[in-house]
């Protein structure tokens, strides 16, 4: 099966956002890891020993290959990634062997066969 995984690291008050918008755009499911921790060019300021930054949440689809571009295009921009620093970012790798997929098989092949 040709897939690959999109993973975004997102603010916690955006997280629902870019599920939604991954959803819509094709991703047939999530995994959420909350509650991470992330650093830019700059170490977060603390106060007394207490970290300063926003919540992270780390969000994982297991996709379609040829839908993927268009899925991480699109949380991005509702995600803004690139309109306001510190909101979030987004990767995909490729996979490639994948099992437990049983019960979304039949959406991921539809997708697969559809833009071929």
């Amino acid at each position: 099966m040709n897939l690959k995984m999109i993973i975004a690291f997102v603010t916690d008050e955006k997280t629902e956002t870019v599920l939604q918008a991954a959803r819509n755009a094709g991703a047939t499911g999530a995994t959420v890891i909350t509650s991470v921790r992330g650093e830019g060019l700059e170490p977060e300021k603390t106060f007394l020993g207490l970290e300063l930054s926003a919540q992270r949440d780390v969000l994982m689809f297991l996709v379609a290959a040829p839908k993927a571009r268009e899925i991480l295009e699109t949380i991005a921009e509702a995600g803004k990634f690139d309109e306001e620093p510190g909101t979030g970012i987004a990767v995909q790798i490729l996979i490639e062997d994948a099992v437990g997929l049983k019960t979304q098989e039949e959406a991921l092949i539809h997708d697969i066969e559809e833009s071929l």
